[in-house]
């Protein structure tokens, strides 16, 4: 068996699923390295890659029109494992000779599945017949070279196999936490059917990732763009172990952090015996952001501003060649979806891209094939402190993005304050591991308030708490109303300058984590 991590693969082809990311962490967390490819890949680059299996998603297109994106033939001339989801499963039947129809309506919620015959993909599912569907089209006619599976009350065709290849199709989505026995399912495509051995485990990263910075950076120095959150505090780990004092870690202080966080990231390394060295920056940032409201705009200068400040500082150190960053893989995913027009841009992510050329250091970027809980799964492996790897996700600009509108020093001021409050509560009450993520957005408003016999004509702030598993949808976190009472009451009454707290009740989607 190999010892490269990279040597047993799968490939996922997007045909534009909001479920996409999902299905590579149900086949990382099967222990098999994978990777997301756009569905119009060429043939060769498909061949090129040289997949133990394919995974193909679901997503908004129909097989009734014929401008629909169809299977590559690469796909099926390999002749491996291949699964169809949804949409997925509809193009290979069509690809046959099938028929898909527009239905009467959407089929959106659970179902359950019936087994039309014994097949171990679906014995994978375990007891719970319990299945999700998020689908307007469904198979009506089979070509005779499938066979169907299973059913349900509402299609006729909910799962369906090649009678001599191992190509599956699923009109339901084993990715989602909705389907209970889904991850069981990728276990069984990835393990038992592309005989995948789990080569993709968490020590097994640390190594390939060490022996790989060793073999960039040679002897030259690294400086590393050390914020104080899980991602770049994993890579301050990993390229401490890798090449020790060749690491120079940079922590700036931009002014739109949290209460106390430029203390907390000095201590926390320190006691882990990094080095790092900080620059108030405060004011630079504040000067920058001035009198810039668009969300974009903010995101770009905050990345602009910081990247400046690794270069300067940069060159104050000797034989420092490379800039570490702590670029993960949906970053990575969403910002090439954008750069080529095959999805909406959401939000541009200020490490991917975009690096001026006077930027003389080369990237090194030791997490970029990473999910976020795999780069937890990574810290816990290199003891740091869970109070450091449990943290809730902070936006790359800080509180940039969470003062809506304009930045003023004023502004944040009162966000970190009240924000603290918060997170402050909800450890108190021990609601905050039971949320995903939780903050306050501060409100550029006024509104009228009473305080004492006087009139206050001060800010507004909302508080935000989701609940959520992986952050591709979410539900606003239902928190006591008398634990929503004391922190409101808290920050009104210590925070001078808020005269109202409001509690953020949407979902995603329509809405996002984050306002901006």
């Amino acid at each position: 068996m190999s010892s490269d991590i990279h040597a047993e693969r799968i490939l996922i082809l997007d045909f534009g699923s909001q479920y996409t990311q999902l299905i590579a962490r149900r086949i990382r967390e099967a222990g098999c390295y994978c990777e997301i490819f756009s569905c119009d890949a060429t043939d060769e680059e498909i061949k090129t890659f040289a997949p133990r299996g394919v995974v193909m998603s679901g997503g908004p297109e129909t097989t009734t029109e014929d401008t629909h994106p169809p299977v590559p033939e690469a796909v099926l001339a390999l002749e491996i494992p291949v699964l169809g989801i949804c949409y997925g499963m509809q193009a290979m039947v069509q690809r046959f000779g099938g028929t898909v129809e527009a239905g009467q309506r959407r089929e959106f919620g659970h179902a359950q599945i019936q087994h039309l015959q014994g097949h171990p993909m679906l014995e994978a599912l375990g007891e719970d017949a319990t299945v999700w569907m998020s689908h307007g089209d469904h198979v009506a006619d089979v070509p005779e070279e499938f066979e169907v599976l299973a059913e349900t009350e509402s299609i006729p065709v909910a799962a369906i196999a090649h009678r001599e290849y191992p190509w599956l199709g699923l009109q339901f989505h084993p990715e989602v936490t909705h389907t209970p026995g889904g991850s069981r399912l990728f276990e069984w495509f990835v393990r038992d059917l592309c005989q995948c051995h789990g080569l993709w485990r968490p020590q097994a990263i640390i190594e390939d990732a060490t022996a790989s910075v060793r073999a960039q950076v040679g002897d030259s120095g690294v400086v590393l763009a050390l914020s104080g959150g899980v991602d770049s505090s994993v890579v301050a780990a990993l390229l401490g172990r890798a090449i020790g004092e060749q690491l120079h870690c940079l922590f700036v202080d931009n002014g739109l952090l949290r209460k106390g966080e430029g203390d907390q990231v000095m201590e926390t390394f320190a006691a882990l015996g990094i080095p790092v060295t900080r620059i108030e920056a405060q004011q630079r940032f504040y000067a920058a952001l001035e009198g810039v409201s668009d969300p974009e705009d903010k995101r770009r200068i905050i990345g602009r501003e910081f990247i400046h400040v690794f270069q300067e500082e940069a060159e104050k150190l000797p034989d420092v060649r490379f800039l570490a960053q702590g670029t993960i893989y949906p970053d990575v995913i969403e910002s090439a979806a954008a750069q080529s027009g095959k999805a909406h841009l959401i939000k541009s992510h200020h490490n991917v891209g975009g690096l001026p050329e006077t930027l003389h250091l080369e990237l090194v970027e030791p997490l970029r094939e990473l999910f976020k809980d795999e780069v937890r799964q990574i810290g816990r492996e290199l003891e740091l402190p869970q109070t450091l790897i449990g943290r809730h996700p902070f936006p790359g600009p800080g509180l940039g993005v969470r003062i809506l509108g304009e930045v003023r020093e004023e502004y944040a001021r009162l966000a970190r304050a009240a924000d603290h409050i918060f997170i402050e509560e909800l450890r108190a009450a021990d609601l905050y591991d039971q949320v995903a993520q939780a903050f306050v957005v501060f409100l550029p408003v006024r509104a009228v308030g009473v305080m004492g016999d006087g009139r206050r004509y001060d800010y507004v702030v909302s508080l935000r708490a989701v609940e959520t598993q992986d952050f591709m949808t979410a539900r606003w976190a239902r928190l006591p109303a008398e634990f929503l009472d004391r922190c409101a009451r808290r920050i009104i009454n210590e925070v001078d300058g808020i005269a109202r707290v409001c509690y953020d009740i949407s979902g995603k989607p329509p809405a996002t984590v984050e306002w901006e």
